[in-house]
Parts: C-alpha cells; sequence; structure tokens
C-alpha cells in the first residue's frame, strides 16, 4: 500500500485533508475551524499522544477551562513526565471541540507517550514540562540555538520574504487573514507548499525523531482511511504535512517503529498558564505573546481597539491616568504605523509603540506591566473534577476547595493568622505540602507582628507542580499521609545533626504527629553520636524555635523539649574547650554559634516543658567563663561580656572594669580591637549602647587615641568593620559625642571624674531646651514671645 493520497486543496471524497498548522497559532485555529466546516469530515486526527483519546470526550465538559495540558508520566517514575498544552486559540483544541460539537470521532495520532517517555531526553531539553512539540521545535516555531542544529522553518519562510521578525511575518500572512471567505482550504495549500520546499532542502531538519513520529502517524492515517474511507481530516504540524503526503509502504513504517524503547505511562488533563505556553518559559513550541494571540482568537470585531481599551484598564489599576482620549488617540496612531510600514492591520509591534507613546508617555517601565500582564498573560486553565488524577491530587483538590484556597497563576500573598482555625488548617496544607517538594506557596517576612501566631505565605501555582503530586504519590494517597510518610524517610537518610532538627521543626509547622517519634528517635540518636559543638550548636536553634509552636497550635513538645535540654547541656560542657586557640575565622563562626545558643536558651528557659530555670543558669555560668579565659579569643569574650550585661547579670560598672582591663596598653590592639568587635559589634544593638552609655564610649575613644601608629592600621580594618554595620543615624550620634569627648591624650577614668562629653548625669541644661518645644507640640500652653524665640533659637 502507498503512502497517504489525497491533497490539502481536495474535499472530502479525494482522501485525507491535511491541515496543517502552527500551535497555538489563533489564524491556523480560525482556519482549521472554517475548514472543518466546509469538508464536514467523518473523522478527524489531531497531532497528539493517542493514550488521551479517552480523554478527548472531557473536553466538552463545562468545567474545562483552556489552557489546559495533557500530562503524561511514567508510572514507575513519575517524574519523568511530558506535557501536550494546548490554549483556546490552539487549532488542536478547536478541532477536538468542533468534533465533539458534531458528534463526529476524534483521535490522537502521534508517537504514543509509552515509547516517547522511555525514549529519553536530548541534552538540549531539559525540564519536566517538555513536551515532545519541544523536541521538534515546535513543528518548526522555534529556531536552532547556539548547539542546536534544527532548523526554524517559520524562520527561514520570513526571512525569504524579506521580514527580519517571524512573529510579524506570520501575523501578515495568516493572522490578519480572514479564513473564512473563499475557499477554507486555500491557506493550507499554500502552507503545505512552503514546508515541502524546505523538506525537499533541509529534509528533516535537524529532528531527528520526526521520521519515527510521522511514520506512526502515517499509520493511524491508513487505518483511518479503511474504517472512514475518505472522510478523514488530520490536524498536525505544517511541518509533517509533506512527510504524511510521503509515497512510502506499510512495511517500510513498520520496520522504523520496531524496537522502540517502551514504559507503562498514565496520562491526565492538567490546567496549564498562558505564561507556560511563552518562548521565554523555554518551551520549544512556545509563542511570544499568548495573551495577545488569546485576544486575537476570541475579539468577535475591532480587535485593536478592545486590546488597547484593555491596557488603558490595567493602567488605571495601577493608579496611572488614561483617559478615552488616550485610547482613541493610541488607536490612530497604531493604526497609521501599520499603514507606514505596509501591514494590513495593526500587529503587536505598532500597537505596543502605539501604548509606549500615547499612554505610557515614552517610558518603558509601566510598558513592561502591559507585557506581563497582557501580552503574556496569567491565565490559569481549570480541568474537571471527572478528569483522572493519583489519588494524592484528588485529596489536594479537596482540601483546597474546602479551605478556599484556589490556585492561581498570578503570584499573591497571603496572610495567615493562626489562631483562626481555617487559617492554621491552610498553614499545615502548605507546610505538608513543601516537605513533600510540592512548592506551591512559600514563607514571607510579615509586614504586621512577627509573632508566631502569624505566617505570610507567597503563592504561585505552576503546571509543573502537577509532576511533582504525581511524584510525591508514591508517599501516600492523602497529603497527611504522604508527608508523614515522606518526614521518617527523610529523618532516616539526613545527613547531618541539623538536618534531623530543622526537620523536626518541619514536622511541627505542618502538625504529622505520627512523624514526630521517627524523628525524635533519630534526632537523639545522632545528637548522642555527634561530638563536633559547631553541630550541636547549629542544630540547637531550631530545635528550640519548634518548641515555640506548641502555644498557638496545640502541639504536644515534651519530647522535644527533653532533647532539646539534653543537646543544651552537651553544648555547655564542650563549648568553653572549642573556643580555645581560634583563628580570627573560626572565632567568628563560633561567635555566632554563642549568639545562637544564648538566643535558643532564652527560648527554652522560657517554655513550660523546659520546667525549671537551671539551663539558663548553666548557660551564664558558661558565658562568665567564657569572658574571663585569655585562652579564649577576643570577639568571643567581648561577645560573653554583652550578653551577661544585656540580661542583667553583669553590672555596668563591672562592665566597664573588664574593658578598661581589655583596653590597658598591655593587651595587643589587635586582640583589644576584637574584644571590641565582639562586645559592640555583629548587628547587636552595640551602637545604640555606647551611645547611651558614655562611660563605655569614653573608654574606646581614650583608647583608640592611645593606640600606636604602628599598630592602627592592623586594627582599623576591624574596627571600620564594626562601626559600619551601625545605622547612619546611630553612627552620626557618637560622631557627635565624640567631637566634644576628651582631646587626645586624656587618661581614662571612674564615671562621673568630669570628662568633658562624657559625664556621668544628665546635661539638664540642655535638656530643659526643648520643653517649650515639647509643650507646644502637646498643647499644653499658649505660645509667648519668650517661647517663639527660644523655639527659634532651637531650631536655628
Amino acid at each position: 500500500m502507498t503512502g497517504v493520497e489525497g491533497a490539502a486543496g481536495q474535499g472530502a471524497g479525494a482522501g485525507p485533508v491535511l491541515l496543517g498548522v502552527r500551535h497555538h497559532g489563533p489564524g491556523s485555529a480560525r482556519a482549521v475551524r472554517a475548514a472543518l466546516e466546509q469538508i464536514r469530515p467523518r473523522i478527524v486526527l489531531i497531532e497528539g499522544p493517542p493514550e488521551a483519546d479517552a480523554l478527548i470526550p472531557l473536553a466538552a465538559d463545562e468545567e474545562m477551562r483552556p489552557p489546559v495540558a495533557l500530562l503524561a508520566h511514567a508510572v514507575d517514575e513519575p517524574g519523568r513526565s511530558a506535557f501536550w498544552p494546548l490554549a483556546g486559540f490552539s487549532p488542536e483544541w478547536v478541532a477536538i471541540r468542533w468534533a465533539l460539537e458534531h458528534d463526529v470521532p476524534a483521535r490522537f495520532i502521534d508517537l504514543p507517550a509509552t515509547h516517547t517517555l522511555a525514549w529519553g531526553r536530548p541534552e538540549d531539553e531539559a525540564g519536566a514540562e517538555r513536551s515532545p512539540d519541544a523536541e521538534t521545535a515546535a513543528d518548526g516555531d522555534t529556531g536552532p540555538g547556539p548547539a542546536d542544529p534544527r532548523i526554524d522553518p517559520i524562520g527561514v519562510l520570513a526571512r525569504t520574504a524579506g521580514y527580519d521578525d517571524p512573529e510579524r511575518w506570520w501575523e501578515d500572512v495568516v493572522e490578519h487573514r480572514d479564513a473564512e471567505e473563499g475557499d477554507a482550504l486555500a491557506p493550507f495549500t499554500a502552507l503545505e507548499e512552503a514546508m515541502s520546499a524546505l523538506r525537499e532542502t533541509y529534509g528533516s531538519g535537524g529532528h531527528d525523531r520526526d521520521p519515527v513520529r510521522e511514520a506512526y502517524m502515517r499509520l493511524q492515517v491508513r487505518a483511518a482511511q479503511r474504517e472512514f474511507e475518505d472522510g478523514v481530516a488530520v490536524v498536525c504540524g505544517a511541518w509533517h504535512v509533506p512527510a504524511l503526503r510521503q509515497k512510502t509502504t506499510v512495511t517500510a513504517d513498520r520496520a522504523l517503529l520496531k524496537g522502540l524503547p517502551k514504559i507503562k505511562a498514565d496520562m491526565t488533563w492538567v490546567p496549564w498558564t498562558h505564561r507556560r505556553l511563552s518562548r521565554a518559559s523555554g518551551y520549544g513550541a512556545g509563542i511570544d505573546s499568548p495573551g495577545w494571540y488569546g485576544h486575537l482568537f476570541s475579539a468577535p470585531d475591532r480587535p485593536v481597539e478592545r486590546w488597547l481599551t484593555k491596557v488603558a484598564g490595567l493602567l488605571r489599576a495601577e493608579d496611572r491616568i488614561v483617559s478615552s482620549a488616550h485610547v482613541i488617540e493610541a488607536v490612530r496612531l497604531a493604526e497609521t504605523l501599520a499603514a507606514m510600514r505596509g501591514r494590513p492591520l495593526p500587529g503587536l509591534s505598532e500597537t505596543t509603540d502605539a501604548v509606549r507613546a500615547v499612554m505610557c508617555e515614552g517610558s518603558d517601565v509601566p510598558l513592561e506591566l502591559v507585557r506581563d500582564r497582557l501580552v503574556v498573560g496569567d491565565v490559569l486553565g481549570e480541568v474537571p473534577s471527572s478528569a483522572p488524577a493519583v489519588p494524592l491530587q484528588r485529596d489536594l483538590t479537596r482540601l483546597q476547595r474546602r479551605l478556599r484556597l484556589k490556585p492561581e497563576a498570578l503570584e499573591r500573598e497571603v496572610e495567615l493568622d493562626l489562631r483562626k482555625d481555617n487559617d492554621a488548617a491552610r498553614s499545615r496544607l502548605l507546610h505538608r505540602l513543601r516537605l513533600l517538594g510540592i512548592a506551591w506557596g512559600e514563607p514571607a517576612a510579615s509586614r504586621g507582628s512577627t509573632g508566631t501566631f502569624r505566617e505570610t505565605w507567597r503563592l504561585r501555582w505552576e503546571p509543573e507542580l502537577s509532576v511533582r503530586i504525581a511524584e510525591a504519590g508514591v508517599w501516600g494517597t492523602t497529603v497527611l499521609s504522604a508527608a508523614t510518610a515522606k518526614a521518617e524517610a527523610d529523618a532516616v537518610t539526613a545527613q547531618g545533626l541539623a538536618d534531623v532538627t530543622t526537620l523536626a521543626e518541619h514536622c511541627l509547622l505542618a502538625e504529622l504527629p505520627d512523624a514526630l517519634p521517627t524523628v525524635m528517635r533519630v534526632l537523639a540518636d545522632r545528637a548522642a553520636l555527634d561530638t563536633d559543638v559547631g553541630h550541636l550548636a547549629q542544630a540547637l536553634p531550631a530545635l528550640v524555635r519548634s518548641l515555640r509552636y506548641g502555644d498557638v497550635r496545640g502541639t504536644d513538645t515534651a519530647a522535644l523539649a527533653e532533647v532539646a535540654a539534653g543537646l543544651a547541656e552537651r553544648v555547655f560542657v564542650g563549648l568553653p574547650p572549642a573556643c580555645a586557640a581560634l583563628d580570627g575565622d573560626a572565632a567568628e563562626e563560633m561567635r555566632r554559634h554563642v549568639d545562637a545558643v544564648h538566643g535558643a536558651v532564652g527560648l527554652l528557659g522560657d517554655a513550660p516543658a523546659a520546667g525549671h530555670r537551671r539551663l539558663r543558669n548553666r548557660w551564664q555560668s558558661v558565658l562568665r567563663v567564657l569572658s574571663g579565659r585569655d585562652s579564649v579569643p577576643g570577639a568571643i569574650r567581648g561577645r560573653a561580656v554583652r550578653l551577661l550585661l544585656d540580661d542583667g547579670e553583669l553590672a555596668q560598672d563591672e562592665a566597664a572594669l573588664l574593658m578598661g582591663l581589655v583596653l590597658s596598653p598591655g593587651t595587643p590592639p589587635p586582640d583589644a580591637a576584637a574584644w571590641i568587635e565582639g562586645f559592640v559589634g555583629g548587628g547587636s544593638g552595640g551602637g545604640m549602647l555606647l551611645v547611651h552609655d558614655e562611660r563605655l564610649l569614653g573608654l574606646v575613644d581614650a583608647w583608640l587615641t592611645g593606640v600606636p601608629a604602628e599598630a592602627f592600621t592592623d586594627v582599623l580594618p576591624l574596627l571600620r568593620r564594626t562601626f559600619s554595620a551601625y545605622e547612619p543615624g546611630v553612627r552620626r550620634t557618637l560622631g557627635e559625642l565624640v567631637r566634644r569627648g576628651p582631646g587626645a591624650g586624656a587618661g581614662v577614668t571612674a564615671a562621673g571624674s568630669g570628662i568633658p562629653g562624657f559625664a556621668a548625669d544628665p546635661d539638664t541644661a540642655r535638656a530643659d531646651a526643648v520643653l517649650p518645644v515639647v509643650r507646644l507640640l502637646l498643647g499644653l500652653d499658649e505660645v509667648d514671645e519668650n517661647t517663639d524665640n527660644h523655639l527659634a533659637g532651637v531650631t536655628g
């Protein structure tokens, strides 16, 4: 038997009609609809995986809203997957809808997904969202990259016609043509002739898999011909039409398919987005402007006017002044530009130039918003609940509806108050999904309260999350059971102690009580075996933070508190020896550990589950040891003194005495500078401490002015790092205090000794100067002439 016969220009009764299209082209979609209305085929064959034939009737469901995609994934390896995206303006979607509306059978005829998934992916295509269309460069929609030999048929045709922009050529030749006037098959005949010329010149054009795919499609077309005789219409990429027309034998086609690898695959419909249809997303069959194409396909008339009205609405919503006059003028400018450029109608480039000039006042900043929100767009499709799905997906969908947490393509922030039942349930769901690797939401910094009862999430639904859900389905049939099983497995395979403590924190956030015993057992075992104080100190803060969640979430953290207390004891014992004889970098790292442990102990000592204050007292004893041991680096000794001072365990006079000893002439200047950096550096509020305790500032100032010239260059970088971390206002205040402070060579004396600018008591005269202004602000009395004069003097 010979190859497929019949011409695109012939009607039904002369063999199969081959309708070559551009994927996701609204002009092609309109042309396909007009052609099907004209020829009225008995069956419609569509390029796509045949495993999806059973899913075609779902396209008629009222809940189905494109853009959507056919998702195929390997049953035993869900991460191996492929998508076949379809928008409302995709020719394939239009063909499916036409067939369903006219009770005509529709079938997919591309190479089965069972072979496509087993075939693997070429080195230049990474990512689960890649589909066979991406592998064939949109059947000619995208061009070769630096190491990609595949040709871009649309680009070649555009260059041949004298265009430097393939999108503009396609708009002029196809999108602006009314396919419903005259012979509806004429555009397909012309496009087939162009593609035939390209295939004669370039062969498969670098699309190495195309011969196998096309052999399978030819076999399917022959089978349909035997069943339906000549009432067959084929909708496929225009690049494939010459190959389907090629004279071949059944034996030759079957030989190409012999020995193909196979893998068991499942298939379903999943929501898709316009953003994922764009070429910028990495989708090989992508287009530059899915939002614009969707508008061209759906606009009943006057597409330019309707488009510019949409743009005006968007800019108004962003508080830009755009009137009806702007829209009218932009329409005139777009039409004028089209006439000057010799185009039949204004295209995207003309409307964009008009928007920039008229509505954006020449600025590209608001224009980027138009490109992002309208030209590309964030439309997210919907799939009916009757579509096949893994059990985990069904449970997630049920939870999303119950919690009124709808997936959206546009990124948004959600504030959750964990004291409310619904918000607490939302938080648990999002934390469980994160644990499963389904990154629908990411925690964000809260703009309001920093308490543990509030959370902020940044949500954005991406199509590939459907693959992540399929992958996570191996852990369980519900979100709760899957997250529990995943947490237990992660605890056993965790590499370090800090990983286990972080996992314990996630288990509490996600409220996984059944996973906690396993995590706690692994945590206790790892803590008992780990002798590195740095590891223990790194693990303790996350563990103690988890205890705080018990208050607002109602989680029993008694077991966690017991492990945390034991871990803290081991840190207390091992920290002083671990801080001895450290170089500068190691001392800085250990100082950060000391800060983290101090914060953790503060929380642990306040937790009811901790039982008593003994841990805090033990930690203060450790800090005293660190502050007075000469073998401990100055940065750690200084920080220990500062922490004791902040906790009220060290008197101001004692802290000043310790600083005076460190800053005495017998201490090498670099060691003294490191001590100062530990005491007032590290972003711990040391600047405000010096502002409000002028005795300490006087000690630092007197020491600094006495540093020998040969040692000053050694201590300067460390001091710069210390004081540069302060806010500008704090640095300015310190500068003023030092400016009126003691002169060079002034001795350091006890508090209240009369050092200029560093008095022990407040300056009452300066304080009284502001009282009239304060009374004026508070309205305590009438403003008299003296007050006015005083105010003038104060404000200068």
